[in-house]
């Protein structure tokens, strides 16, 4: 097995990971190859190989072939190929078991902070110094061997995440690498070491270029962000550097950082987080689903409530429940009850044994739904404890 560093401390071989022994990927590269073009797998896959911090899902291609000629040579193999944003040189390879998105080297010609008009290069340079981040720079070639074109293999090893050359100018390339710097940071960043300090100064400094980016793309980076386990420290020091407020206005780390406190078992769930933050507007501000907007305010107002735990069990699901007993508490600054589990529990599989049906007809219309209505609040009252002979006979 080789060496993955080399004797200076450079990364200089992947290793054997599964995604590199891929068949299909090895076919496409060896043709590429073949035909005299350079191409490499490049960025996250190189990456979370190293650092095994995620399952590595996309392979990313990175080639000094032009598109029409990326095109040509994935035909050869009798493969689709898919224009994805032949624009800026990306055409997807559809192989029979996999996927591989293949972009032409390129430079940013200009850039307005979202969009960039491209040049494609023959310089895998010119590639690399238009990235993010020098742990996002790393280029590997069908056999494992690894190019570090901007230095990055220090940075790598100890998790540190750090812009490629000038912070400032990378960010104003694409003002949302200020949330993605915040992202990885807590997603491969090492938590000992903080976090880069030139890198937090100009994110700080050029946080009013978010007010350009489309609500979509924030939202899209916020959610896998406050997805990340221990969280609380990366938010709060967005807060202190004055980005979680430029993007979610009275947004606030404290309530979260209790929430993450109190959960036994860390899997609070994305909305529940997010409605800890206590922005008012937070999920049109993020363009959400209506299914997370919908959780939200489920959250947010019985955390607000005295609903008891069985009957938040009842009416809402065992997995709901939970949620909003945990945003309750971290807002009352209340401490975690296990007692309360089992009640969440017989709520959550308790069905009230009273229908229309046997009410009727002695009950019809308006009197028959009130009617349902008491039989049901006294049966939750009761603890699910009154049967179906016991409710009938209720006055």
């Amino acid at each position: 097995m080789t060496d993955l560093w080399a004797a200076d401390g450079t990364l200089q071989h992947v290793g054997r990971p599964n995604w590199l022994t891929n068949v299909d990927l090895q076919n496409l590269m060896k043709s590429f190859e073949d035909a005299g073009f350079q191409i490499y797998a490049v960025g996250g896959c190189v990456r979370d190989s190293i650092l095994c911090s995620e399952y590595v899902k996309d392979v990313d291609l990175s080639t000094d072939a032009r598109p029409e000629q990326s095109v040509a040579i994935i035909e050869s193999l009798n493969w689709k190929s898919v224009p994805t944003g032949i624009e800026h040189g990306t055409i997807t390879a559809v192989a029979p078991f996999a996927t591989f998105e293949i972009t032409t080297f390129r430079n940013d010609v200009e850039t307005d902070g979202r969009h960039a008009t491209v040049a494609f290069s023959d310089d895998i340079q010119d590639d690399a110094m238009r990235r993010d981040f020098t742990m996002n720079a790393f280029y590997a070639d069908r056999h494992g061997t690894v190019r570090d074109i901007v230095g990055g293999s220090a940075d790598l090893k100890s998790r540190r995440i750090r812009f490629i050359g000038d912070p400032h100018k990378r960010i104003k390339e694409d003002y949302l690498r200020i949330l993605r710097f915040f992202r990885f940071t807590a997603s491969h960043g090492n938590p000992d070491d903080g976090i880069d300090a030139d890198g937090l100064a100009a994110c700080s400094e050029l946080a009013d270029g978010l007010d350009a980016i489309s609500a979509e793309r924030i939202g899209m980076e916020i959610t896998r962000l406050i997805a990340n386990p221990d969280v609380a420290p990366i938010i709060g020091t967005m807060e202190q550097s004055g980005v979680l407020n430029r993007i979610l206005p009275g947004a606030s780390v404290l309530t979260l950082a209790r929430l993450i406190d109190l959960d036994p078992s860390g899997d609070i769930d994305v909305p529940t987080r997010l409605a800890a933050l206590g922005c008012d507007d937070i999920a049109e501000r993020l363009r959400l689903s209506k299914v997370d907007a919908k959780k939200i305010q489920l959250v947010r107002v019985e955390a607000g409530t005295t609903t008891p735990p069985h009957e938040l069990g009842y009416r809402h699901g065992y997995q709901a429940a939970v949620q909003c007993l945990l945003l309750r508490w971290a807002s009352l600054l209340m401490p975690f009850d296990e007692g309360v589990v089992s009640d969440i529990k017989a709520g959550s599989t308790a069905e009230f044994p009273i229908t229309a049906a046997d009410l009727m007809p002695t009950f019809s219309g308006k009197a028959l739904g009130d009617r349902l209505k008491y039989l049901e609040a006294a049966w939750i009252t009761s603890r699910f404890t009154l049967n179906k002979a016991a409710l009938l006979d209720l006055k």
